[in-house]
């Protein structure tokens, strides 16, 4: 049965890897109790939980195991899973927590309705989904007990360790065991530069240190009515300025709110193609005053 499983490159990146001395006692255990307890989760026989156990296995095919299947529309959804599956580890570093959670928003986000990047929304996706799309971010943000922008710079920071890692392989694994400690705002650059210039920002990030300060820390997950009412909380709050927002976090605020706009545009456009020609002067309306009130913010800014 080992054959018909498959590794997914994507899959395993999402996952921190063990440390040698947790890798090494996993295998001892295993061979101890000669089965592994807990089943290997599969999606269509591509693992998304236990790719150590996989691995160990190879070495040892005589030790008996089982199988879970999961179900999932997409790989984006798997990848949403996987990573919220992993947030729930205990001994995560905060580079991996902030890395996993941004993941899970990016993943979310594209399974909900099509890569934003690529402006091609899914065509089965429904406009009533999109409120669901909207809460992604409180949703995350309630159940791992953080702020909503927390979120936001998380999935900065995601984007620019995958930047980093692409531009000098091994380097994501040096930030997220914190072997180098840059700063959140130097990784998220990675991304948001030209591809030539990413080698030359990444030997930077050898030398960016991370700022001394208090560290938000992710709080006990909660339950679902905590977590619901933790978004309701999150959304009341969220246009108030409490004092805590910095520059870097209205700039996140404002670049999510312009990528949701464009997000739900192109959705609803996508999946009323039929009756686009007919609200043509509404669009164009609409169109003159958002152009009309970002040349008046550029103007006054």
């Amino acid at each position: 049965m080992l054959q018909h499983l498959t590794i997914d490159p994507e899959f395993e990146s999402k996952i921190p890897p063990l440390r040698e001395e947790e890798l090494k006692q996993l295998e001892e255990n295993i061979l101890a109790d000669g089965v592994v307890i807990n089943p290997l989760i599969v999606w269509n026989g591509v693992i998304v939980d236990g790719h150590n156990r996989y691995h160990i296995l190879q070495k040892h095919p005589e030790i008996q195991f089982t199988t879970y299947e999961k179900t999932f529309p997409d790989r984006y959804a798997a990848i949403a899973w996987i990573c919220k599956n992993q947030l729930g580890r205990r001994n995560l570093t905060s580079q991996q927590f902030k890395y996993l959670m941004g993941q899970q928003y990016k993943a979310e986000k594209i399974a909900y309705g099509g890569d934003r990047k690529n402006n091609a929304p899914k065509s089965s996706y429904q406009n009533g989904n999109l409120i669901l799309k909207e809460k992604t971010c409180e949703r995350i943000a309630a159940e791992n007990g953080v702020a909503r922008n927390t979120v936001i710079r998380a999935e900065q920071f995601a984007n620019g360790v995958d930047a980093a890692e692409e531009a000098e392989p091994g380097i994501k694994q040096e930030i997220l065991t914190g072997n180098i400690k840059p700063t959140e705002k130097a990784v998220a650059a990675i991304a948001k530069a030209p591809p030539e210039e990413r080698p030359a920002l990444v030997q930077q990030l050898r030398q960016a240190k991370e700022p001394e300060k208090a560290e938000e820390k992710p709080k006990p997950r909660r339950s679902a009515a905590e977590t619901l009412q933790a978004i309701q909380d999150i959304s009341d709050n969220m246009l108030q300025s409490n004092g805590e927002i910095d520059t870097d976090d209205i700039c996140y605020e404002l670049e999510d709110a312009l990528d949701t706009m464009i997000f739900r545009w192109d959705t609803c456009l996508e999946n009323n193609r039929e009756q686009r020609s007919a609200c043509r002067d509404g669009i164009r309306s609409l169109t003159d005053k958002g152009i009309q009130y970002l040349k008046e913010m550029r103007r006054t800014t």
